[in-house]
């Protein structure tokens, strides 16, 4: 830990403190006299996650639709992500629409929560087999329902959303086709109990 304190530029408590953080949240894994190593996702973690974000993320779409007003930021957010030069930009907005949908629904926590959880998962980088058109074609639904205050189109398209990209990210975690039998049925597993 001490070259990695070196390296940041702080002593080695913070960095020490830092790492045992990580390592409570199953980020990294410390070796007695030997350092830390990073731990990727696996394809399981990666279901556990979006079976969570399920859990929060299709009740605060439902809940947004219901509104009597929708955030005319979604909107904005929304066509700011078709708009996005690179994918910096690209990958902000959407994680501000997926803030905005969870505060639309009435819960900071839940987007504190998956704020954590996207933390995660981004370990593994942006997913690499869509494009930003195909991203976005995913979006759109959700903030069409969410506009037209339609609560169920709007948990339809958030279950649809966030299905595929569990299984997306799954599948390039275990180095296989989104496609693959042991995927779906790890997905069933997690989310179907």
């Amino acid at each position: 830990m001490y070259q990695l304190s070196e390296a940041l530029g702080f002593s080695r408590s913070p960095v020490r403190e830092a790492m045992l953080r990580l390592a409570e949240a199953g980020l990294v894994e410390i070796s007695r006299n030997r350092g830390f190593r990073v731990l990727l996702p696996q394809p399981r973690d990666l279901a556990e996650i979006f079976a969570v974000r399920l859990a929060l993320e299709v009740p605060a779409a439902r809940r947004c639709a219901a509104a009597p007003d929708s955030p005319d930021a979604l909107l904005e957010c929304m066509s700011a992500m078709e708009r996005a030069d690179g994918d910096e930009e690209f990958w902000a907005q959407d994680r501000r629409l997926h803030e905005l949908i969870l505060l639309g629904g009435g819960n900071r926590r839940s987007a504190q929560i998956v704020a954590g959880l996207r933390d995660t998962t981004s370990l593994l980088g942006e997913p690499t087999h869509r494009t930003h058109t195909a991203i976005c074609a995913e979006h759109r639904p959700i903030v069409v329902a969410v506009q037209a205050h339609d609560p169920e189109q709007a948990a339809v398209a958030m279950t649809e959303h966030l299905t595929s990209t569990a299984l997306l990210l799954m599948a390039e975690a275990a180095g296989v086709s989104p496609q693959e039998r042991s995927i779906r049925e790890l997905w069933e597993e997690v989310t179907c109990g």
